[in-house]
């Protein structure tokens, strides 16, 4: 390989390489709209979130009242207490804000932060199938492989940096 191809390949990001990107966009945007909603989840109180689902539910249940969507709803905002709430805001700010910071560090290359992003992600992977257990929402299972998809490109992108930074002259 000649110097002009082995530049242009330095040059060239992987689909890997790609892939690592949008992954780390779309946990930030994750990450931001679980902030959000943490924030939000602070003042809908349970007394005005099962007002409100009771009102947009109510014309579907008076036209079909075996809906299964409006039921699975009205049932969901059935079980939402003061102590659920609490745990939601805990749960949405804590893992929105980790999830933020390792976002920013992994756009600006700290190498250190890749292995640290690889074990958090472990742990947020356990977690999930742990709530999995009590719950079997499929979200949780497609969150889990997409956690487990950044782990692995995560880990292919510190390799990665790691070969380039010791390929670079300083």
């Amino acid at each position: 390989m000649d110097d002009k191809t082995a530049k242009n390949t330095a040059r060239k990001p992987s689909v890997l390489h790609a892939g690592f990107e949008v992954g780390i966009l779309l946990k930030g945007i994750h990450a931001a709209l679980e902030i959000i909603g943490g924030v939000l989840l602070i003042f809908v109180k349970p007394s005005t979130l099962n007002f409100w689902v009771r009102a947009l539910t109510q014309n579907e249940l008076i036209e079909d009242p075996h809906d299964f969507l409006a039921n699975l709803i009205v049932g969901a905002s059935g079980h939402y207490s003061l102590s659920s709430q609490h745990f939601g805001v805990a749960y949405l700010l804590s893992h929105g804000l980790v999830k933020i910071v390792l976002v920013l560090l992994l756009w600006r290359k700290k190498i250190w932060a890749y292995p640290l992003a690889a074990g958090i992600l472990v742990l947020f992977i356990g977690y999930q199938v742990l709530r999995w257990t009590h719950t079997h929402s499929a979200f949780l299972v497609y969150l889990s492989l997409f956690d487990a998809v950044m782990i692995w490109l995560t880990l292919v992108e510190y390799r990665r940096l790691n070969r380039t930074a010791v390929q670079i002259p300083r």
